[in-house]
């Protein structure tokens, strides 16, 4: 029903408003003369209307728009309000950019959409996580979000999910590494019965006042929120104990988040091995494909007993096949291009989220959003903390980090290594690959070196240099010194005679194609040709592969957000 046939003002859907100019291409926020106020929500103009003029924020009015006389000015298809037809326009093209960072399309509008921003702004909550996060967002680094769903009960149809009475536990807990580069990204799902020390924290009470929450140690993860109090600031702290990774933000959503998301944008293709049946959950889907949102939705992410072994861990599974999805839905050229479904994305996603101060204003949410953006969904890998049972335990209920696997996902993570193979680095490296790297190599013993600093830490030449001598037998290097220059990347020039010892020396230092820069060779005080290794910012220890291609663990689970996978 468009704006027109509505009793009320309060009743216009925003995204009514918007239709799409035929001269521009391009969508605009249109209130005609005959409607009672703008449907944005914020400050309503008092006093009586101008006729022939709109109104677009307190004490500003816009003439109407002057016609042609040649030609008039030709009419919008279709009734004022519903989708415009679909064409590759310029208009199409600004919401395609625009729609992926939460529908704000409205940002278009000038006037009118500062005050539907000014809106969105006021749903989102926020908590003051103090030095547990990041002072501000900084959108040419690397960035952690620690995104937290909750198991609080609020919200009609939620009587049947989480505790009752309670306080909000870190029920699904998903750290988001986002890469420097913006190539990939990792969601490193945290068990709930991940049994975990918590450490103190500090809170800040509604008052504002400062309290310290004593940490407790051999206790569930999920208790870093909620219990004694315990804010995302602590779930954060917990987090960094854990696995050495500093969260920058949180992002917190409770059940109802699920059921208004998927509602907005007009459900999520989930698909499951066999049939489902489940009394608990109340969740019944037959085998294949089908379409879920609000409280089917909800029951799909959270029910246990309709997958692998009932546990967990395999509801971590669905909720990462799930959360690829929706992204997949989100970021669909069905869902970009449709106004209505923009804003209703908009205003369900801001209501549903509680983040720290830091980012919580919407023009920030906007700038993470339009980074995250930018991550091809090939490139965003689903994985889980490697755990293993409890050994504790007789029953087994709850899980412990992984010592042989844990350390080294974390790692990763933290030295922003994708765990997929990047296309365009994948590219540029074969052809040097293969010509530099393939061929005979000399013994390390007859390898000569020379290694200098160029903007590894101090002190990197000389450990390097004892790594080569002591344990890989390059009995022929020298410290060199520090480079001219720093590098960001290390380096390794040598003349066209030296290819098999620069090859045998690549295969020790793990360097790539790329790193091998054929040249000249320096004399060293015996007279003799001497290649030159100088260790760029990217040097990481002695006896560390440089190369990009590190070796990661094998996991248990791991998945990427392009792949469409059926639960079992």
């Amino acid at each position: 029903m468009d704006a027109q046939g509505r009793g009320r003002a309060d009743d216009v859907d925003p995204a009514d408003q918007w239709v799409l100019n035929p001269r521009t291409g391009e969508y605009e926020l249109r209130l005609s003369p005959s409607s009672p106020e703008s449907s944005v929500p914020g400050p309503r103009t008092a006093g009586p209307r101008t006729p022939g003029r709109r109104t677009t924020a307190p004490g500003r009015e816009v003439p109407p728009q002057r016609r042609r006389r040649a030609e008039p000015e030709a009419p919008v298809p279709g009734r004022r309000g519903r989708r415009p037809e679909k064409k590759k326009s310029r208009g199409k093209r600004v919401l395609l950019w625009t729609g992926g960072s939460m529908a704000f399309v409205v940002l278009l509008a000038g006037v009118g959409g500062y005050v539907y921003l000014k809106h969105l702004e006021g749903n989102v909550s926020t908590t003051d996580v103090g030095t547990a996060g990041s002072s501000s967002f900084k959108k040419d680094e690397a960035f952690n979000i620690l995104i937290i769903g909750t198991d609080k009960r609020t919200g009609e149809g939620n009587e049947g999910y989480g505790d009752k009475g309670s306080v909000g536990h870190a029920d699904t807990n998903i750290l988001l590494h986002v890469s420097k580069d913006r190539s990939n990204a990792t969601a490193l799902s945290i068990p709930r019965d991940l049994i975990v020390d918590i450490p103190d924290c500090e809170t800040t009470q509604e008052d504002g006042t400062k309290k310290v929450v004593p940490g407790s140690s051999g206790v569930r993860f999920n208790q870093s929120l909620g219990d004694l109090g315990r804010d995302a600031g602590c779930t954060m702290r917990t987090v960094k104990a854990v696995t050495g990774i500093q969260p920058h933000h949180f992002m917190m959503a409770d059940f109802n988040a699920v059921k208004t998301l998927t509602t907005a944008v007009d459900g999520v293709d989930v698909c499951v091995e066999h049939a489902v049946d489940d009394p608990k959950s109340h969740l019944q889907l037959p085998a294949g494909e089908s379409t879920v949102e609000g409280e089917q939705a909800l029951a799909f992410v959270r029910t246990r007993h309709a997958f692998g072994n009932e546990g967990d861990l395999d509801r971590i599974k669905v909720q990462q096949q799930f959360l690829g999805s929706l992204m997949r839905k989100m970021s669909s050229s069905d869902t970009l291009t449709s106004p209505t479904k923009l804003v209703k994305l908009a205003e369900a996603a801001t209501k549903a989220l509680t983040v720290d101060k830091a980012i919580g204003k919407v023009g920030t949410l906007k700038d993470m959003a339009l980074e995250l953006k930018k991550v091809p969904t090939k490139n965003i890998t689903f994985t889980t903390v490697p755990v293993i049972d409890n050994p504790a335990e007789k029953v087994k209920a709850t899980v412990v980090v992984n010592e042989a696997k844990g350390p080294q996902v974390f790692d990763m993570i933290k030295n922003d290594i994708s765990f997929t193979e990047v296309e365009q680095k994948q590219k540029k490296e074969k052809a040097a690959v293969a010509a530099r790297l393939k061929g005979e190599k000399s013994e390390p013993g007859e390898v000569r070196v020379r290694v200098m600093n160029g903007g590894a830490p101090t002190g990197s030449a000389q450990q390097e240099l004892a790594y080569l001598q002591t344990q890989a037998g390059v009995s022929k290097s020298e410290n060199a010194g520090n480079a001219p220059a720093d590098l960001a990347k290390t380096t390794l020039e040598y003349a066209p005679d030296q290819a098999d010892q620069a090859r045998a020396l690549a295969e020790i230092l793990g360097l790539s194609g790329a790193a091998m820069k054929p040249g000249e060779s320096v004399t060293n005080a015996q007279g003799l040709p001497t290649m030159t290794l100088t260790l760029g910012k990217d040097f990481k220890g002695a006896g560390v592969k440089l190369d990009g291609s590190v070796k990661k663990p094998d996991l248990d689970t791991e998945s990427t957000a392009d792949q469409k996978l059926c639960a079992s």
